[in-house]
């Protein structure tokens, strides 16, 4: 399989992020750490496969203008090219288990090429809830706001 240069480039920094993320945390956090990094590769490069096995069929998926989105319209949106995020970096990342759940905070800032508004910026704060469903973390829900000064 042949990875293309901004292919290469997530993948070396995914497994950095994950070096350092599972660096003085619980296994848990560590895996949360990575399922979090592995949404946010498919969220720059989005698979129909990938983004389905990594968020529930029950997800709700909020955006900063307040529209929610489905499991299937969540897909669908970033297959089509509705978003499409260019570059993503997660920043002042906090993750706390409670149980079979997990309760995530970032901020998200990105650089977007949405289909019919050109170039643009997301710069966001966002609430996470994964879900331990098996072995495996799957995203349940997410929510973003707009960062205020």
């Amino acid at each position: 399989m042949k990875l293309s240069f901004k292919s290469g480039v997530l993948v070396m920094f995914s497994l950095m992020m994950s070096a350092t993320l599972s660096f003085a945390q619980s296994k848990d956090e560590a895996d949360v750490a990575k399922a979090v990094e592995s949404l946010r590769v498919l969220l720059v490069e989005p698979t129909k496969k990938g983004l389905e096995e990594i968020s529930a069929k029950e997800l709700s998926y909020g955006h900063s203008n307040g529209m929610v989105e489905d499991q299937s319209t969540f897909v669908e949106s970033l297959m089509s090219l509705k978003y499409d995020f260019v570059t993503m970096e997660l920043t002042e990342q906090t993750i706390k288990v409670v149980g079979n759940a997990a309760i995530v905070r970032h901020i998200l800032t990105a650089k977007t090429n949405d289909a019919g508004k050109g170039p643009g910026t997301a710069n966001i704060k966002v609430l996470q809830v994964w879900q331990k469903q098996g072995s495996k973390w799957i995203l349940i829900a997410r929510q973003a706001v707009k960062i205020v000064a």
